[in-house]
């Protein structure tokens, strides 16, 4: 059943996870990145999540509640737990410190994504069972809330420097 599941995962899929170890490795160590670029992998991440919940239960149903909450508290928690960031608006870049937490979350997220799109494959009906779709959404809410959460504390140090660009 394994061999039968991996045979029939498009190649895109692949590609997303080739490209999400790439960021997550990179992630890994302090770095300097533009700042419009520290904006890709929270936008993948929140996509993914919100394509998860819309097109496997809908967003219209109790699970899109269970999403919002989710990526209320996950933004919150990463909002108070990020490691600070440091930015050069002249330069137009953000350093942010190295942690193997966004990898981390990027395999949570991909890996959750996958199994639950494996799961709704077998087993059409966990669509409305809400014994599983409450948490599977929820927890997608938490992993997108957490990017979220780091990407505007970006945001907030970006703007608290706003008056040090030359102009």
């Amino acid at each position: 059943m394994l061999q039968q599941t991996l045979s029939h995962t498009p190649l895109y899929v692949w590609a997303i996870l080739a490209f999400l170890l790439y960021r997550g490795l990179a992630a890994s160590k302090e770095r300097v990145q533009g700042y419009r670029s520290a904006f890709i992998v929270p936008g993948v991440m929140l996509v993914l999540g919100w394509q998860s919940v819309a097109h496997g239960f809908g967003l219209e149903t109790p699970v899109g509640a269970a999403w919002i909450l989710g990526m209320l508290a996950g933004a919150g928690l990463a909002w108070m737990h990020c490691a600070p960031v440091t930015v050069d608006r002249v330069a137009g870049v953000v350093v942010q410190r190295g942690s193997w937490l966004p990898l981390a979350l990027m395999m949570a997220v991909f890996c959750g994504k996958y199994a639950v799109a494996v799961a709704l494959s077998i087993q059409p009906a966990l669509r409305g069972d809400m014994r599983f779709a409450l948490p599977v959404c929820l927890a997608f809410g938490l992993f997108g809330g957490a990017f979220l959460g780091r990407l505007l504390r970006t945001v907030a140090a970006w703007n608290a420097h706003r008056g040090t660009a030359v102009a």
